[in-house]
């Protein structure tokens, strides 16, 4: 099995910055790829970043320039650097991650998800 541990959500202001980490531990054979979605009351769960094994990257439109993914391979984190914070990037973020188990099991994981709030 595998788990996925957030930290680093919180209340900032906007304008302001925050660093989202997460730690996926168990049974891993190799991780593809990991990243982050968001989610807001009565909507859909959305793509913000990801980042593969070669550290391609992908972002929303919404965060290009303001957010940045990286990935500590010889520790199985991901990070998320979240700077020039707006009201609308408030949500709860969840950590994703598409692990590979054996060469034979692989399988999507879900973090238990960090809220972040951008309030004055």
């Amino acid at each position: 099995q595998v788990q996925l541990v957030e930290s680093g959500g919180g209340l900032v202001q906007p304008g302001g910055s925050l660093r989202l980490s997460c730690a996926a531990s168990g049974s891993i054979f190799s991780i593809v790829a990991m990243g982050w979605y968001r989610q807001t009351p009565g909507k859909q769960r959305e793509l913000v970043a990801y980042i593969t094994s070669s550290s391609n990257t992908n972002y929303a439109d919404s965060v290009k320039g303001r957010f940045t993914i990286s990935r500590d391979n010889a520790k199985n984190m991901v990070y998320l650097e979240m700077n020039s914070l707006k009201p609308e990037d408030t949500a709860i973020y969840y950590c994703y991650a598409d692990i590979r188990s054996s060469l034979w099991l692989r399988d999507n994981y879900w973090g238990q998800g960090t809220q972040v709030t951008v309030s004055s």
